[in-house]
């Protein structure tokens, strides 16, 4: 028997997905990094017959790929599940127009809230668009899907959703790439035709009656889509599913009938129909909202109604054994309970982080402090406790203006990090000055975009592609917006950034601060020099413990007396940033030589 070559590589969601892009012959790729997508356009970059960027937002990473499906090329663009709000105002009406190039948008949903403020579920916004959406519930899936998605667009001339959520993105598993050949560009290119492109009223109003039809040949596509697939068990229990809950409901209900949904819009209703029919009961597995069992009640299929809740929170197989256990009539699963007297590891900085020596400040001055996105998040928690408010990429601008016309009391500042001011903080900042706002932004310039794992943006002077490109200055950019107070500290100097907060938060006119200081991690700093505390200088006060440093420990008393525990410095986490020298006042920190 002749042997066939395969080509098998263990790849994670978002790997597998980048490695679909190039086989199926993506040309350009745009994107805004966002945990848990980010990898997918870093993995996109390795393949150099791509065109890849780094978007400043997810709405331009979209107008952008629009902008390439235009000329007949193939594109994709990513994002995580919160920045395809951003990017709603173009794909809205992209799907009036049509795609021409075959144009993917990849959401990846965050259920559990890993590393987002929400746990939106975006097949809701699939619906919500009228755009056919896929789900894969593996790394094969993620590659084959991603091609399909090419496909399913150029023949439907519509944009496609490919959902995914933290679990897939990120689990690695066995794919078979194939022969892994690139995929040629179709015979397509850009033709002049406004009544295609251009959705003035005249043209829009029979762009919206395209789109039904188009969703019409869509729903009789779905019936017999590839990614639909009945797996036969008894006809007891059926199970309809999809995505990564695929998976935990073929662990938990073993020899049920499933029919798992690739294509989870426009749904296959005759197909779930005759599935419901041959099955005694019906249950809907899904992860956070009820979106399909809403579509599927709606045709009038019985559901079983279990009183075990999917909805908040991420699933798990615990959480799928308590549902097959209520199914069964057995008990329910006992959950591993977590070990309680491992001690608390609460999330801090990093040692060395720029960023503390402003919320340290801020701290000090008793500031209404208005947050945004990114790891600076971390100045919330005490000890700086500096951070009042968090909302979404951007907002802590617009947040401090509100509170400053609202005559809130006190002093007043709005914190974001330098690729979140690219991202959506500069037109807060003119709108400020626009409307003769008087509030300080202080915008923490770390030269990276840290939070998402050390991407680059408009500040760094480099691109994803690694060519070196202008490096756009922010308080360049916040004079050209028309403010006149712009100053630049090093947040490393304790003094120096408590005063000129104190002199800006006090000033009756806008004002910006730019800290800056590379970010320790993603600029690769060589520690040169390292601080350590003499215990007999030491009088145990903890004013250093309140820069909420990793560094600084509390040393195991030589009498037993935990209440005068004293300070040491950890020389494996020391990075040598020299902030608490500043801060003590019994000279007891020392730089010591390495």
């Amino acid at each position: 028997m002749q042997t066939v070559a395969t080509n098998k590589k263990i790849l994670s969601g978002n790997e597998a997905i980048a490695c679909g892009a190039f086989a199926g012959g993506v040309e350009v790729a745009s994107a805004y990094p966002g945990t848990p997508s980010t990898e997918i356009l870093e993995n996109v970059s390795k393949f150099p017959e791509i065109y890849c960027e780094w978007a400043v937002n997810e709405k331009v990473g979209m107008e952008v790929v629009i902008g390439a499906s235009f000329a007949g090329a193939r594109s994709i663009t990513a994002m995580k599940h919160v920045g395809l709000n951003v990017a709603m105002d173009p794909l809205m009406t992209f799907t009036y127009l049509g795609a021409n190039g075959g144009m993917v948008v990849v959401s990846a949903d965050d259920p559990g809230m890993h590393s987002s403020q929400n746990e939106q579920d975006n097949r809701c916004l699939a619906k919500f668009a009228k755009i056919p959406m896929l789900e894969p519930s593996d790394s094969q899936e993620c590659y084959d899907m991603v091609r399909a998605a090419l496909d399913i667009s150029e023949q439907f001339k519509t944009p496609v959703l490919l959902r995914t959520t933290t679990r897939v993105s990120h689990s690695s598993g066995v794919v078979d790439l194939g022969s892994f050949e690139r995929t040629g560009r179709s015979n397509l290119k850009y033709e002049k035709d406004i009544t295609r492109t251009v959705p003035v009223p005249l043209f829009a109003r029979k762009m919206r009656v395209g789109l039904e039809e188009r969703l019409g040949r869509l729903a009789e596509y779905s019936e017999t889509c590839p990614s639909q697939r009945i797996e036969r068990g008894n006809d007891k229990i059926g199970i309809i599913t999809s995505g990564i809950s695929y998976q935990y409901a073929r662990d938990a209900f073993p020899n049920a009938s499933i029919l798992k949904l690739g294509m989870t819009f426009p749904i296959p209703k005759k197909l779930i129909s005759d599935f419901a029919g041959s099955v005694e009961k019906l249950y809907v597995v899904e992860e956070g909202e009820p979106y399909l069992e809403e579509q599927i009640l709606a045709m009038g299929v019985k559901i079983e109604r279990a009183e075990t809740s999917l909805r908040i929170g991420e699933l798990n197989p615990d959480r799928l054994a308590d549902l097959a256990a209520e199914v069964y009539g057995g008990k329910p699963s006992e959950s591993i309970a977590p070990i309680s007297d491992l001690p608390a590891r609460p999330p801090v900085l990093c040692p060395g982080c720029s960023h503390r020596g402003v919320f340290y400040a801020l701290n000090r001055l008793k500031a209404i402090v208005t947050g945004d996105i990114g790891c600076y998040s971390l100045g919330t928690f005490a000890p700086l406790s500096a951070m009042d408010t968090i909302v979404c990429m951007g907002a802590s601008v617009g947040n401090a203006h509100g509170l400053q016309k609202a005559h809130q009391n006190g002093r007043i500042a709005a914190v974001l990090g330098d690729s979140t001011f690219f991202h959506s903080g500069i037109t807060g900042l003119l709108n400020i000055v626009y409307n003769r706002g008087a509030s300080t932004i202080v915008v923490l310039d770390n030269r990276i975009t840290a939070m998402t794992g050390h991407q680059d943006n408009p500040g760094t002077g480099r691109t994803l592609m690694g060519e070196t490109t202008t490096e756009t200055s922010i308080a360049d950019v916040a004079k050209g917006l028309g403010v006149k107070r712009v100053r630049v500290v090093d947040p490393y100097d304790l003094d120096e950034t408590y005063n000129v907060l104190k002199e800006e938060l006090d000033a009756d006119e806008p004002s910006v601060v730019v800290s800056r200081r590379p970010c320790v991690l993603g600029a690769k700093i060589k520690t040169v020099r390292q601080y350590a505390v003499d215990s007999d200088a030491c009088k145990a006060c903890g004013a250093c413990l309140k820069l909420g440093c990793p560094a600084i420990e509390l040393a195991d008393p030589e009498d037993g007396d935990y209440k005068k525990r004293k300070a040491r410095v950890n020389p494996v986490l020391c990075v040598g940033c020299g902030m608490c020298e500043q801060v003590c006042k019994f000279d007891a920190i020392k730089e010591v030589t390495l």
